[in-house]
């Protein structure tokens, strides 16, 4: 049996993993509500904000040495064991939130969360080095990364509506099996690399392996990837690792504290969360899909993998800063909050696509997971500081200080990437 567009098929399943990935992490959040809210988790187990604060950045920690694991985890036992640990893990882990009865149990599983949901992104990384050409990769990315706005725009009202009929512990219930059906199909259909893959039709591995580097195409089973040491004894390696401690945080305060800031600056309840807080994650959707496919026509009509990804960085950088600006100066009802943040959520995701194809443009795939895990997490533990210093700001000041600090990250950002990369190509050539 032959399956024509095979490599669509993978990325599909791997989109849908980061859909069931951001409905498992966007729940806390959307169902912690308030001390006065009986039925939400915070009422009901006598948690305040702190507590959430808390339990957030330990999830941040575990999330941060779960890419760099992770990373080396795919790197060694390839995309399809490498995903059945990960989603196998994330998902149990989700189900079991709702046995908890205080802060220990939750801190516990949203640790073991954490580690797990992780691998996602290296995994993510990897599996398109090794299933598209390079001028395909950053709409793979896209498409990838759509499932984290999809699985954002699906969330509140998903899980309100579901927290609104049963209550926040069936909700995890329900939630946390999707990860565990997913494996099914994701055994049945990746069984092997496109080199090997008994599905694949001749046409499609010939224009997979032709499309990748050399350093890929020469690659083999017993191909060793590089140390973290000789990935970084590379300059072009710490475009992507700044790039991204500077970047990552825009993503996170909205997806981490929008809920509690709209219920915080508006008052809004979980069930007023859940019809606006999926708002700004379409932006997110459609920056992705076209970051990667503005990024493919430019490598395609230029032939230049660097000004291809460079620009469309650039590009989605501008929208980015410009948007976050907005918020300061004109954010001043939830209708324009939401409304700003879609933009600013479509150019984050329109040039982190980008940034996150960067390591399979400049290694080849046994060491593709390597850096991204490691640019992942150090990335987050960018967000661990920022969440960190939220609370202590919007208590001492407001939400504002925070907005403009993320705006000042956008060209340190992209500024790093311009300056490491001089030119992004295959370092290994």
């Amino acid at each position: 049996m032959k399956v024509k567009g095979l490599r669509w098929f993978i990325i599909g399943l791997i989109f849908l993993a980061t859909v069931i990935n951001y409905i498992d992490r966007s729940a806390l959040a959307i169902m912690w509500g308030s001390s006065d809210q009986p039925d939400s988790i915070s009422g009901s187990l006598g948690l305040d904000k702190n507590d959430y604060g808390l339990i957030l950045n330990i999830f941040m920690v575990f999330y941060a040495l779960g890419q760099l694991f992770s990373g080396k985890l795919f790197d060694k036992v390839g995309t399809r064991i490498g995903y059945v640990i990960s989603i196998g893990i994330w998902g149990l882990s989700s189900f079991c939130h709702s046995l908890v009865n205080g802060l220990a149990g939750l801190t516990f599983f949203r640790s073991t969360l954490g580690i797990s949901e992780a691998g996602n992104w290296p995994g993510g990384v990897k599996s398109n080095a090794e299933w598209f050409p390079i001028k395909e990769r950053a709409f793979a990315q896209g498409l990838f990364n759509a499932g984290a706005s999809i699985g954002s725009v699906i969330a509140p009202p998903f899980i309100a509506t579901l927290f609104v009929a049963f209550g926040w512990r069936t909700t995890f219930m329900v939630i946390g099996s999707f990860g565990i059906l997913w494996i099914i199909p994701w055994l049945i259909i990746n069984k092997s690399g496109p080199k090997t893959h008994p599905w694949i039709s001749k046409e499609e591995q010939k224009y997979i392996l032709e499309g990748q580097s050399k350093a890929d195409q020469e690659a083999t089973a017993d191909t060793k990837g590089l140390s973290l040491k000789e990935i970084l004894s590379h300059k072009e390696s710490w475009a992507i690792v700044v790039g991204r401690f500077f970047l990552e945080p825009i993503w996170w305060l909205f997806v981490g504290w929008m809920p509690l800031y709209l219920a915080d600056v508006y008052g809004f309840d979980v069930k007023e969360v859940g019809m606006f807080a999926w708002v700004p994650y379409v932006g997110a959707a459609l920056g992705s899909i076209a970051g990667g496919y503005v990024s493919g026509q430019i490598i395609s009509k230029t032939h230049s993998i660097d000004k291809g990804r460079k620009l469309t960085i650039l590009i989605g950088g501008i929208i980015m800063f410009l948007g976050l600006v907005a918020t300061v100066m004109f954010g001043d009802s939830p209708e324009r909050f939401v409304a700003i943040v879609f933009f600013v959520l479509f150019g984050f995701q329109f040039a982190i696509g980008n940034v996150q194809t960067l390591p399979s443009d400049l290694f080849s795939g046994k060491s593709v997971g390597s850096l991204a895990g490691l640019a992942g997490m150090v990335g987050v533990f960018s967000v661990i500081l920022m969440n960190f210093l939220v609370p202590i700001v919007q208590e001492k000041f407001s939400y504002t200080p925070i907005f403009i600090a993320i705006a000042v990250f956008v060209p340190l950002g992209i500024g790093a990437i311009y300056y490491f990369a001089r030119t992004i190509k295959s370092v290994e050539e």
